[in-house]
């Protein structure tokens, strides 16, 4: 059957720690949870990359950034860029970072690989219609491109011009 789950699986860069790792897959049960849908690793218009977008069952977007150190959120300066994607950003990190680093003008969740738990709600900044319908669009078919990469492993090499 399915042997490549590399073809499914959200690109890695080769950054993420074992840490990471573990948060993303807390936060993601978190989310499930609360009747979300996850994408990881979602390439954004802007260029740069969501670590976790969710959509939720009234059509929410949340973009949640994974810190697994404090070094990891002092050297990223891109976060506030991602506000632009979403209806509510949060960060998620594990119980040895700090939680007094991150801004207070975004959501907190602290997590492991077995589950996470809500810190503070972020604040809720509505999105343009254009860019929810375009972030909806994307969401649908990194999601339906991964979804098919498991009954067609071999569509991603193929070109239709």
């Amino acid at each position: 059957m399915l042997t490549d789950l590399s073809r499914i699986a959200p690109p890695v860069d080769g950054r993420q720690s074992p840490h990471a790792t573990a948060i993303q897959r807390g936060v993601g049960r978190l989310l499930r949870a609360q009747g979300f849908a996850i994408v990881a690793e979602l390439p954004l218009a802007t260029g740069r990359r969501a670590d976790i977008v969710a959509l939720g069952p009234a059509g929410d977007i949340w973009i949640v950034e994974i810190k697994s150190s404090v070094e990891d959120f002092r050297v990223d300066r891109k976060w506030p860029d991602y506000r632009l994607s979403c209806d509510r950003l949060f960060f998620a990190t594990h119980s040895g970072v700090p939680l007094e680093i991150f801004p207070e003008d975004a959501g907190l969740v602290l997590a492991d690989s077995y589950g996470a738990e809500l810190m503070r709600e972020a604040p809720e900044h509505r999105l343009p219609a254009a860019t929810r319908k375009a972030m909806l669009v994307r969401f649908a078919q990194a999601a339906a491109h991964r979804l098919h990469g498991l009954v067609d492993p071999e569509s991603a090499t193929i070109s239709f011009v």
